[in-house]
């Protein structure tokens, strides 16, 4: 079994290959008025890779720290379906990257330690737990993405 950052890691280079498949049309086209682009879904995936890496910084110092983000207004205030797609790649790429550093330098013992990450009604998360979920999440975006 793959540590989750070997994991990341394996996801990170088959996208890039696959991301030299998409057209730039492709990367434009929106299904409908209130759906994401896959340039606007990337775009997402890299606002989800900057609040987790904070999660995954913050909570092995303080924990139950409150780290939500607004993940539509995120994407709109961005700008990401006007943003050049090679700038989008590169930044989810390196955000990526970075991830799987801070990954392989957790101590095991702080995979235990929670954040609240500010959805009504659920408990905080661990560590352990929101680091399967962030890689998770990320596959079913990139599968729509693909």
């Amino acid at each position: 079994m793959m540590t989750p950052s070997a994991e990341l890691k394996h996801v990170i280079t088959n996208s890039l290959n696959a991301f030299n498949g998409i057209t730039e049309e492709a990367w434009s086209h929106k299904p409908a008025p209130d759906k994401w682009s896959k340039r606007e879904i990337l775009g997402h995936l890299a606002d989800s890779a900057q609040n987790n890496l904070r999660r995954f910084i913050v909570t092995q110092h303080l924990q139950n720290q409150n780290i939500v983000y607004y993940q539509n207004e995120w994407v709109l205030h961005q700008n990401y379906q006007n943003t050049p797609t090679q700038e989008v790649v590169e930044l989810w790429k390196v955000l990526n990257q970075h991830i799987c550093r801070v990954l392989d330098n957790m101590p095991a013992e702080k995979l235990s330690y929670t954040c609240d990450t500010g959805k009504q009604g659920q408990e905080p998360h661990t560590l352990e737990f929101l680091i399967a979920d962030y890689i998770d999440h990320l596959k079913h975006h990139l599968g729509q993405i693909q």
